[in-house]
């Protein structure tokens, strides 16, 4: 789900730490050829090193930093290992209920999360971050042989009374990133880095001598929305230290932190599917059940409501964001246990947050979600023809079926799969999660000129996460392939966002629940792998592709909530947008108007969910009287359904 994201609580901490890196000297179509430092940029470079400890840098080998860790709120200890002249490196942190690592091992870039799990980080965003953060480490400005880059001086720039001399770096392999050095005293000021969905810059600070150079002490690391900040400070640097054979190595699985009842091998439940979106019982610390929402990337959530029920009160207030333009304050709790079915993980941390904006915009209350952590642990079979989810243990897995399988990497949390949309490659991301069947992110959209292509006529508000509504284009595509899977004519939502996840340019897509929800899919998470089942579907293969029915859009031109004002005795539907030239439109809907009936059903007869289904599959022609208060005076409004793309 796209809807909440957790900001890494440790970017561009210790300079930028990025993840996956290819080896120096591997090629990259995104970054110009490795050069030497033009005269300018040479001469500021030396003046840095000269002013910092000059040949002193020299005889550094390895570093070995213990820190301080202030982040949202919470407050922890870091420690890095080091080898400067590779560009190797290892961080393992505690912040709160929070532990993890990342690293990298001249091959593999790895994180391990809370739970002890590690897993490669395949991404082209950390791929590219991680090469930043190899060249930085490896001092490769000062060192190039270490790690190949481009250098070249942009000049200089004034902040308040300050002066710098800038240079902009390109390593082998990476991403441009500035270098800021401070035109009076020579040493780096600032890292200015600009990643999938942001700018993050690390200021320096608190320079001191070790060893006869001088480091800073102190980072700040920052996107801008300083409510954010992380801020590092070193306790202790030590240099050429030996370093313990696979102390870069991407750490061996943690002893099991999950079973399944009784010796079982797999278990299985029911689900509810509404508005595309999967939800279950899940019971949390002994407790509940709770309906939480499914998805496959997602962070586990409860809302402050769930949280204080459980007993639990948050820690901190870290950075959380999706689709939306907003952030929000997220805290953290650790849940003694969480139980789907027969199965069972223990000590797991939750982000709390207040899910009643996505309560509104799914018509039915939202508790939270599970999603990742539970998908990592098990092969997960998503029937959406039965409606059940079966949890398996991945070695008791063995698939002999007649499903295309997919293969795929990371991105984060989420898997990514290779595809194209109409010829056009691409990375697209699969979340169960979003209600939606494809959407095509801004960066990738402008670049292939997809608005010119698919010339859309409609747009509106296409979703709503927990940063508020999400505006896009809607058209339909002619092929979508993900891997050996081809769907044909699936809708598309060109977004229009360029804040939060949907801003992401090194995506091409999202692939949501409505085209999902097309076939059966096992996301096997050990294997990285997602197998894809047509099932009948109105005596017709599902799925979209071939000659089966093309998955349907809203026939009506108008994005619904759940009023929030509203009495629970007496709900209504609020319209939040209606689509310029659609149905809705042309009968006189009205952005702000109440809905108390539709074709005399109140709300509690007729939930949001069952109505967007009506609007999007009751067939052309279907004429639905909408009963509305605007203003204070009741009337009605009928809307004739008809197709829009």
């Amino acid at each position: 789900m796209r809807q909440l994201a957790i900001v890494s609580v440790l970017a561009i901490v210790f300079a930028g730490r990025g993840s996956a890196a290819p080896t120096p000297g591997s090629g990259d179509a995104r970054t110009a050829p490795a050069a030497a430092a033009g005269s300018e940029a040479a001469a500021v470079l030396a003046r840095a090193k000269d002013a910092s400890g000059g040949k002193a840098w020299d005889a550094v080998a390895t570093r070995h930093v213990r820190a301080r860790l202030h982040v949202g709120g919470l407050d922890g200890s870091a420690e890095s290992i080091e080898d400067v002249r590779s560009g190797h490196h290892a961080l393992h942190y505690s912040l709160g209920p929070l532990r993890g690592a990342e690293g990298f091992d001249g091959t593999t870039a790895w994180t391990q999360d809370a739970s002890g799990q590690a897993r490669a980080e395949e991404s082209e965003d950390a791929r590219l971050g991680a090469a930043d953060e190899a060249y930085r480490t490896a001092l490769a400005f000062w060192y190039p042989q270490r790690w190949p880059g481009q250098v070249e001086s942009v000049g200089r720039r004034e902040d308040g009374p300050r002066r710098f001399d800038v240079l902009r770096i390109t390593p082998r392999g990476g991403r441009p990133f500035e270098l800021w050095v401070d035109a009076a005293s020579g040493l780096f000021d600032r890292v200015v880095e600009t990643g999938a969905v942001d700018t993050r810059t690390a200021f320096f600070s608190d320079f001191r001598e070790v060893d006869g150079v001088k480091l800073p002490f102190v980072t700040r690391s920052t996107n801008g929305d300083t409510r954010y900040d992380q801020l590092v400070t070193a306790e202790s640097i030590r240099f050429n230290e030996p370093i313990a054979a696979g102390a870069f190595a991407m750490p061996a699985p943690p002893p099991s932190d999950f079973s399944l009842a009784g010796g079982a091998t797999s278990t299985s439940v029911p689900f509810e599917l509404l508005n595309n979106h999967i939800y279950l019982d899940v019971r949390l610390g002994g407790k509940g059940p709770f309906r939480l929402l499914c998805d496959t990337g997602g962070a586990n959530i409860v809302t402050p409501g769930l949280a204080k029920t459980l007993g639990l009160k948050p820690e901190g207030a870290l950075q959380g964001r999706g689709v939306g333009d907003k952030s929000e304050d997220i805290g953290l709790v650790k849940v003694a246990s969480l139980q789907v079915g027969g199965a069972t993980l223990r000590d797991q941390v939750f982000a709390v947050f207040n899910l009643g904006p996505l309560t509104s915009a799914e018509g039915a209350p939202v508790n939270g979600l599970i999603g990742y952590e539970v998908f990592k642990r098990f092969v997960v079979r998503v029937d959406y023809e039965h409606r059940t989810l079966t949890l398996t243990l991945p070695a008791a897995f063995s698939y002999h079926g007649g499903g295309v399988v997919v293969p795929f990497k990371f991105n984060e949390h989420i898997p990514q799969v290779a595809g194209s949309i109409d010829g056009i490659p691409g990375a697209f991301d699969l979340d169960t999660g979003s209600r939606a069947s494809v959407d095509l992110l801004g960066s990738f959209v402008e670049q292939h000129g997809l608005r010119e292509r698919y010339a859309p006529k409609l747009e509106g508000v296409a979703g709503w996460g927990v940063g508020g509504p999400a505006r896009a284009q809607f058209a339909r595509a002619g092929t979508l392939r993900l891997g050996g899977l081809e769907v044909s004519r699936p809708p598309i939502e060109l977004t229009l966002q360029t804040k939060g996840a949907f801003s992401d340019k090194y995506v091409a897509g999202n692939v949501g629940g409505a085209l999902l929800s097309r076939f059966n899919v096992t996301f096997d998470y050990s294997r990285q792998q997602v197998i894809f089942e047509r099932f009948e579907r109105d005596g017709r293969k599902g799925g979209g592709g071939g000659s089966d029915l093309p998955i349907p859009f809203d026939r009506a031109g108008a994005w619904l909530n759940l009023a929030e004002e509203a009495p629970p005795a007496l709900p209504a539907f609020e319209v939040i947008d209606v689509y310029p030239g659609g149905p809705a439109a042309e009968g006189g809907l009205r952005q702000g108007d109440r809905i108390v009936e539709v074709d005399g059903k109140a709300p509690a007869e007729l939930p949001l969910p069952a109505l967007r289904e009506r609007l999007r599959n009751d067939p052309p022609g279907t004429r639905v009287r909408f009963t509305v208060l605007r203003a204070g005076q009741r009337g009605e409004v009928v809307v004739v359904l008809r197709d829009l793309i």
